[in-house]
């Protein structure tokens, strides 16, 4: 088997609209397809499948995995997202490796903001 490519990747929600004020108001991604139970974003190369488990069959929970968010300056978007009411988990934690500040979206699925230092 050879993979190619991730197509999507998915976020729970139990309530759409809100969902979608979210990702797209506070977070600022476009909508790239819509539906009745669900909606696609896209930012880089990377679609965000936002869906409603229950139309489907599938009870709801949030993610706690994590998708992270790659941003040129954690501290500076950051202070964006606070300054719209986001909550974030706790101090920026740096690394070795990179800086990262965890959140949760409104259903409270785990999104990181996240910058390599490589990078």
């Amino acid at each position: 088997m050879q993979v190619e490519r991730v197509d999507f990747v998915s976020v729970l929600t139990q309530d759409l609209p809100r969902a979608k004020r979210f990702y797209t108001e506070t977070l600022g991604l476009a909508v790239e397809t819509e539906g009745e139970s669900e909606l696609e974003l896209r930012f880089g190369q990377v679609t965000l499948d936002v869906f409603d488990p229950s139309s489907i069959g599938q009870a709801f929970a949030p993610s706690p995995a994590g998708i992270a968010l790659r941003v040129e300056d954690v501290d500076a978007v950051r202070a964006e997202l606070e300054a719209k009411g986001v909550a974030f988990d706790g101090d920026t934690i740096v690394t070795g490796v990179c800086k990262q500040a965890w959140f949760k979206d409104p259903d409270g699925n785990a999104l990181m903001l996240h910058r390599r230092f490589d990078a």
